[in-house]
């Protein structure tokens, strides 16, 4: 497994009394809480730090509260666990506080810990199915250009100005979430820029945060191995758009689902269309129109109420890479920005500024095919990218990809058909295939991509290595390779481990192979 990479916490904690935790959020405790202090909060016992409170969760094989001794050893001065864990830990020798149900309750509890209940920033928040984390480094950089000291957090990093750390989770534990909030404010921040899986909402992970602009980009096929159907999967999206977590909102109404949850937000908000004729085009407030589109920019014009007007470009391939930038926009103008403001800021430094790691990130150099790394995982992100590469590449594209292992399996048909039916040359290999038998996997694929019965060759190529030189080996000047899925990730998942695996060095280590010279050194 990868190395254990410790939480953003506050570097100067204000340590409070754990009987005043208790006593402000009426919780339970069985133990005499005189004069103990806590200054942070845990799930794991790797974490815990001097003056924590430990949380205990049940567990699908083992409750946490069983490492109650371990945490204690480590410097917890407290255990938060539920009636179980409580009685598992009884001779833990640290006080135990009690909840009913300990993730519903973390959020608020980790909130007052980290004095989260009034920050002093603006706090942004992005979901939807495809683009929430280029909003995220879009809304971040358009932030920077305009002066403003931001922090992020996404599926590819945590940061706070300069300093930065991989992600695990889209969204971390509410644990994580608060400690890096309290570690942003500490370091005065002005503004805070998350994106806010399903998983987020459903399972407490932004619970005690009040947003003050949340976004919403589409809803498509995925995450339905944890959710019952699109239903369940649109109504964890939608709770973010409730008076009692956000206060203003922006709705992409591309989509039915968009055009849905601008009917249904119990918010104020406002709407942005970005592709034309689509289904909520001639209702938004605010529309998106694609001028001119290169390898290696993208730009447009958004229009909104008053005859108000931006022009720009975002140094990203694709239409959707516009309309992620035009939510972007109108999220800081519901903020309180300016829209002129913005657009002399941004047209001043000759557009947008910003890179989004592993999202039509091109790893080649300047002669050769074209090779792009993206993080796209889903139906209608491959769709999307296909679409984009076919209209500013003048020769083949082929299109390199895999399927996580023990996730959806239901979208891996229709991800074969796409690939099969946009590209020229479709490569099929693993990719994280965790506990499944990966030739399964990749049988799935190879069956949706034989389906879509068109003229691309299809290759099946079970090493990754091996898959990335066959792909090169299909191309050449003038042609495009894409490699849907590993984007800015370092690891990968087989057999229940976790292996190093840089995608984006096995990228350039081949092309040099193949005698082309690779684009320099990625900066985030």
């Amino acid at each position: 497994m990868g190395a254990f990479v410790g939480s953003l916490r506050p570097e100067h904690p204000q340590p409070r009394a754990l009987s005043g935790l208790v006593t402000e959020l009426g919780l339970t405790t069985s133990d005499l809480l005189d004069d103990i202090e806590i200054s942070g909060i845990t799930l794991t016992t790797k974490d815990v730090r001097p003056g924590d409170v430990f949380v205990g969760m049940p567990g699908a094989k083992i409750h946490g509260a069983s490492f109650a001794g371990a945490a204690r050893d480590a410097g917890a001065v407290a255990l938060l666990t539920d009636a179980a864990g409580a009685d598992i830990a009884h001779e833990c020798g640290i006080p135990i506080v009690i909840v009913p149900e300990v993730r519903a309750s973390l959020g608020h509890i980790a909130s007052w810990i980290y004095r989260n209940q009034d920050v002093d920033a603006t706090v942004f928040g992005v979901t939807g199915t495809n683009g929430k984390t280029s909003v995220v480094y879009i809304l971040s950089a358009l932030l920077k250009q305009l002066g403003v000291t931001n922090g992020l957090s996404s599926t590819a990093e945590r940061r706070i100005g300069d300093v930065a750390m991989v992600s695990g989770l889209t969204t971390p534990e509410s644990t994580e979430v608060h400690a890096l909030l309290a570690r942003m404010c500490e370091s005065s921040v002005r503004a805070v820029c998350l994106e806010v899986s399903a998983q987020a909402m459903t399972r407490h992970r932004v619970d005690g945060i009040h947003f003050d602009v949340v976004g919403f980009t589409n809803l498509s096929h995925d995450h339905l191995d944890d959710y019952v159907d699109f239903e369940d999967y649109y109504a964890a999206k939608a709770q973010l758009f409730n008076p009692d977590i956000a206060s203003r909102g922006v709705v992409t109404v591309d989509d039915p689902w968009g055009v849905r949850l601008a009917e249904e937000a119990l918010i104020p908000l406002t709407t942005v269309a970005t592709i034309p004729n689509s289904v909520g085009w001639d209702t938004a407030q605010w529309k998106m129109t694609v001028t001119e589109q290169t390898q290696r920019e993208t730009s447009f014009v958004l229009s909104g109420p008053d005859g108000r007007e931006l022009t720009t470009s975002v140094p990203l391939l694709g239409s959707f890479m516009a309309s992620n930038a035009a939510l972007a926009i109108v999220m800081l103008v519901e903020s309180g920005f300016d829209l002129e403001h913005i657009a002399h800021v941004v047209n001043a430094a000759g557009g947008i500024q910003v890179v989004v790691p592993g999202r039509t990130e091109i790893v080649s150099g300047e002669s050769g095919p074209v090779f792009y790394l993206d993080y796209g995982h889903t139906p209608d992100a491959f769709s999307s990218l296909l679409t984009a590469v076919r209209e500013v590449t003048p020769g083949k594209v082929v299109f390199l990809f895999g399927a996580d292992g023990d996730r959806d399996k239901t979208k891996r048909h229709a991800m074969g058909k796409i690939a099969a039916e946009g590209a020229d040359v479709v490569v099929i290999t693993d990719y994280h295939p965790r506990t499944e038998d990966p030739a399964v996997i990749r049988a799935a694929l190879r069956e949706g991509a034989t389906s879509a019965g068109s003229a691309a060759e299809i290759f099946e190529v079970a090493d990754v290595q091996s898959a990335i030189a066959r792909a090169i080996a299909e191309a050449g000047e003038g042609d495009a390779i894409i490699y849907a899925g590993p984007g800015h990730e370092t690891e990968r998942e087989v057999a229940g481990g976790t292996i190093a695996f840089n995608f984006r060095e096995e990228i350039k280590a081949a092309l040099t192979e193949a005698g082309y010279t690779p684009r320099g050194e990625h900066t985030a």
